[in-house]
């Protein structure tokens, strides 16, 4: 089995690349080869069971994304995106990544003739949903985004919805809650202060907390995205039916319960290092998003959700010291 993974040099996609190059499968078929595509090279080793090619390029470029799909990849992750306030600044460079890119991939497959049926998993974001929210959003819930980003991504939907229906290829569209705690360095992404908060003070850093303590948010873990892909990419997508982009499920917190976690993990010390410092614009982007979820045909569909916000934590922890050494 041909695996391709655009957007494999994220934190999402290096870890799920990772977990398929530990077990060498997908499922229960074989992973022979798998390409690694971004902007910059993931820097992925090939195992004794999977080859692995490292390439890199702009999606916005047709021609790029010809070439990664001339080889036919059975089974194709679509992770890269430019994020949410970096989408909301710069307009032209959302649409022509996150809307253009889609659409490039889409016909690059399409091109390949009615042959060629991949299963193509495509990470939407919950920023399709905009205000007036209910208390809990369900699956019948209007897609009306208040983002640029949100925007370009209920496209996608659109587009994975129209080309599987027909017939172009297998899509299962995946709606990721926040994911946290992202390692490394923050991002541009308007959720990247969810991280923060929780990285930061456990490494001895201050945190800024642009938001107020009674926001509400839905999240989820890195393993519980890993496991959402995989999942996705091996499902029986009958049950389905046309509408093929569904809301993981996750964890509905406050901020304040997410600091109650984090005191519970690591103690006063931690909390005190997180720092309110009011950011309207974050501030604004993050209203435009729905705090609650319902999200039964995923969970109908098989996808599981991370148990509480400490166990989040607390893997955080164990990568942390296991990256270090």
């Amino acid at each position: 089995m041909k695996l391709l993974i655009i957007g494999a040099a994220g934190m999402v996609g290096r870890r799920l690349a990772e977990t398929i190059l530990k077990t060498g499968t997908l499922g229960a078929n074989p992973a022979d080869a798998l390409v690694a595509f971004d902007v910059v090279p993931a820097g992925l080793v090939s195992t004794d069971q999977v080859e692995v090619t490292n390439l890199s390029g702009d999606i916005s470029d047709r021609s790029v994304v010809d070439s990664l799909i001339a080889d036919r990849p059975d089974v194709i992750f679509h992770l890269a995106a430019i994020v949410s306030g970096e989408a909301e600044a710069d307009f032209d460079k959302g649409y022509a990544i996150n809307m253009d890119g889609t659409r490039h991939l889409f016909e690059a497959i399409r091109a390949q003739g009615p042959d060629y049926h991949p299963r193509v998993v495509y990470t939407s974001s919950i920023a399709v949903f905009g205000a007036p929210f209910d208390e809990k959003i369900t699956d019948t819930f209007l897609t009306a985004p208040m983002t640029s980003y949100g925007a370009q991504k209920m496209i996608g939907e659109l587009l994975l919805n129209d080309y599987t229906r027909k017939g172009f290829f297998d899509g299962v569209g995946i709606r990721l809650p926040t994911i946290v705690v992202r390692p490394g360095k923050p991002n541009k992404a308007a959720s990247g202060f969810f991280s923060g908060i929780i990285r930061e003070p456990l490494a001895g850093l201050d945190a800024e907390l642009p938001v107020e303590d009674d926001v509400r948010h839905w999240f989820a873990s890195p393993d519980a995205a890993v496991g959402f892909l995989l999942h996705a990419s091996t499902m029986d997508t009958a049950q389905l039916g046309v509408r093929r982009c569904l809301t993981m499920p996750g964890l509905c917190l406050s901020i304040a319960e997410v600091l109650g976690a984090l005191r519970e993990v690591a103690g006063e010390d931690a909390v005190a290092r997180v720092k309110r410092v009011p950011n309207q614009t974050i501030r604004t982007i993050v209203a435009g998003w729905p705090q609650d979820f319902a999200p039964e045909r995923a969970l109908q569909a098989g996808f599981t959700a991370d148990k509480d916000f400490q166990s989040i934590i607390r893997a955080h922890i164990r990568d942390t010291a296991d990256a270090s050494g």
